[in-house]
């Protein structure tokens, strides 16, 4: 299977069922370097190294080829507080996937 933004969102998407997901490419479309956001139930109570691992296992056979793989692995209830976060702080200029907790190295101090 080639491994492409696409391709990746789908095993993703299949796997974790999220209520959020965010899958970027940031090798220019050579498929190297992914930046992912996954939102998912499936991450209630494991702690932060488990659900990484949930992720790198599923994603083994691309792991191979990829050269970086960036992933925030987030609970929804995780996920809503940072949301919230990121709208209550006005001087943030990230309010979107990011979601701002405040230490983005963006938002004066």
């Amino acid at each position: 299977m080639e491994i492409n933004k696409n391709n990746i969102e789908k095993k993703l998407r299949d796997a974790f069922e999220p209520t959020y997901l965010n899958v970027e490419d940031c090798s220019s479309g050579c498929g190297l370097k992914f930046d992912t956001i996954i939102v998912s139930q499936k991450f209630e109570g494991k702690q932060l190294l488990a659900r990484q691992r949930l992720v790198n296992d599923l994603l083994k056979d691309e792991m191979t080829k990829i050269h970086a793989f960036t992933q925030k692995t987030y609970t929804p209830d995780e996920w809503e507080k940072k949301q919230e976060k990121a709208a209550t702080n006005p001087d943030c200029p990230i309010k979107s996937t990011s979601a701002c907790t405040g230490n983005c190295g963006n938002c004066p101090k």
